[in-house]
């Protein structure tokens, strides 16, 4: 497979070869929850209650995302930094280290999610109209944590090693799978929601084959390694430690974005009145929107933090700076484009998730208040981006606090009851909150990164 060689070459082009791996990467690895999302949104007579019952398990899919990232883009950028500065040992140590709490934090997820199945579809807003569904869906889904925190957890170290082709091959393995599995065991086999996550787990399981194979060929420029216990305990703790601080700002985003989820399920729930499933299922369908559209601009950021990372460890801050023009001007461009796209065409984009006509009338109006502030978004991500691959983490912990705890949750609950905006009021959150976190947080690392760099240089 062909390196990315960041020692060399201009800023822009490393980025590219790094970014648009990763923006297929995303967008397949998208599809294992949204081609889910598409074809239980068309099961006859009982759909719109399957997909409603479905988004209840979002809570628990964001949170497994969020462990992978918590070591995989938590541990990525160290492992960059070391590469810049030549030491190979210490970069595959950061690797090994990572995989060795993947493992044990799989594990306990999937015992602690089969235990906890019920109470915590109930705390997340199931009812009766969506349980059944929820519950068969999580339970299979859940068998395949191991599998899905290997293949999304383990990539960013191949990507960080320049093999972002390599990296995107490992989800199209997975994604492919999927779509061929998903109508298969949907409809011919008559599995509904379970087939759905019964193929989502065999796809995850070819991808996490795939990317283990990969890291233990001979060839490969980091390897992984066995570490046992003893070893972790005694000697590596404080890696560990650097790998977990590094990476909860990642881990907090996702905790938040499934805090938001439960938060914003429950209030639909009580204040949507008779139509309280429709608008849980009208969310489903506009956060899968969002992910989509998110994909791109988070590959743009994902894909340019490696080439900030390895060029800050290799002491060039000029090309750093130049990365995060790129990134930012790439985001913004980016998000803008698909505003208009959303406001002028939101019945596309709808009709993607599901063909009810009674969903229609109201998603359109709560899509374009949704996506109201969509370009502030990309700000926010290249604020956060640059704080994780400089290894602020502080900042990046923060921001990911501020955008949605100290902003959206409580705006959930305000804007449908105390300023009287009912279900509508669960959709404004996001809007302000984009505004308002994604400002200061790309003000604050204009303000505090970018002089630093700047005599970092000069000395």
């Amino acid at each position: 497979m062909k390196q990315v060689d960041f020692e060399n070459g201009s800023v822009f082009r490393n980025i590219l070869q790094t970014s648009f791996p990763m923006l297929v990467a995303q967008v397949l690895s998208l599809l294992y929850s949204i081609v889910d999302r598409i074809y239980i949104g068309r099961i006859p007579e009982t759909g719109t209650a399957a997909l409603g019952g479905v988004g209840l398990c979002f809570p628990v899919i964001i949170l497994v995302t969020g462990f992978s990232n918590l070591y995989g883009l938590g541990g990525a950028p160290l492992c960059s930094i070391e590469r810049g500065r030549g030491d190979r040992d210490g970069a595959e140590l950061v690797m090994n280290v990572a995989f060795f709490m993947m493992l044990g934090t799989a594990i306990v997820l999937t015992v602690a999610g089969e235990l906890f199945c019920p109470l915590l579809l109930r705390l997340f807003g199931a009812g009766p109209g969506n349980y059944m569904y929820a519950s068969a869906y999580m339970r299979i889904y859940l068998l395949g944590t191991v599998f899905a925190m290997i293949a999304t957890g383990l990539n960013p170290y191949i990507n960080a090693q320049g093999y972002a082709r390599t990296g995107m091959l490992t989800v199209v393995i997975g994604a492919v799978t999927n779509i061929v599995l998903d109508p298969l065991f949907i409809f011919v086999l008559h599995l509904g929601v379970r087939g759905a996550a019964l193929a989502t787990i065999l796809s995850q399981f070819l991808s996490a084959v795939f990317v283990l194979r990969f890291l233990t060929r001979l060839d490969t420029e980091l390897k992984l390694r066995y570490l046992t216990l003893h070893d972790f305990v005694t000697k590596h703790l404080e890696l560990a430690g650097d790998i977990v601080s590094l990476g909860m700002s990642s881990f907090v985003m996702q905790c938040t974005n499934s805090l938001v989820s439960i938060c914003c399920n429950r209030v639909l729930s009580t204040t949507g009145g008779a139509d309280s499933a429709l608008y849980v299922s009208i969310m489903t369908i506009i956060t899968s929107i969002r992910q989509l559209l998110d994909t791109p601009v988070l590959a743009n950021g994902e894909g340019t933090s490696p080439v900030i990372s390895y060029n800050y460890g290799a002491g060039r801050y000029r090309k750093v700076r130049r990365a995060i023009l790129i990134m930012t001007i790439v985001g913004v461009g980016y998000t803008a484009l698909m505003w208009v796209f959303v406001l002028i065409r939101p019945s596309l984009f709808i009709s993607v998730f599901s063909s009810d006509t009674s969903i229609l009338e109201k998603a359109v109006p709560a899509l374009h208040m949704y996506f109201f502030a969509f370009v502030f978004q990309a700000l926010q991500i290249s604020g956060q981006t640059t704080f994780k691959a400089l290894n602020k983490k502080r900042q990046a912990i923060f921001f990911s606090i501020f955008r949605k705890v100290i902003i959206v949750v409580p705006l959930t609950f305000l804007l449908p009851t105390v300023f009287g905006m009912g279900p509508m009021g669960v959709f404004m959150a996001e809007p302000v909150s984009n505004f308002v976190g994604g400002t200061a947080c790309f003000v604050t690392m204009v303000c505090t990164v970018l002089p630093e760099l700047r005599q970092m240089e000069k000395r």
